[in-house]
């Protein structure tokens, strides 16, 4: 899955729109649509924020199958947003 694809899974899960989430880290609606339609890729430098704002590291932003794996390895709480 791409980084555009879980992203947008992620939002999803969260139960907000695409406007939430650019407001959240500061961007416009646009720049997430353009993610999640796989035409840009999010900055390096909002990569950290992204992890954060879903409770995932940045790994798992990349592979979501590591989702929960590196949780139960770093003694860390899964984010309700992640399934």
């Amino acid at each position: 899955m791409s980084i555009g694809k879980n992203i947008k899974r992620l939002r999803q899960n969260k139960n907000i729109t695409q406007e939430q989430l650019a407001q959240a880290l500061h961007l416009s609606n646009q720049a997430v649509s353009k993610w999640e339609k796989e035409t840009a890729l999010p900055d390096i430098s909002l990569l950290p924020l992204l992890a954060d704002y879903f409770g995932i590291t940045i790994d798992e932003l990349f592979d979501p199958d590591l989702q929960g794996t590196l949780c139960q390895v770093h003694g860390r709480q899964r984010h309700p947003a992640i399934r």
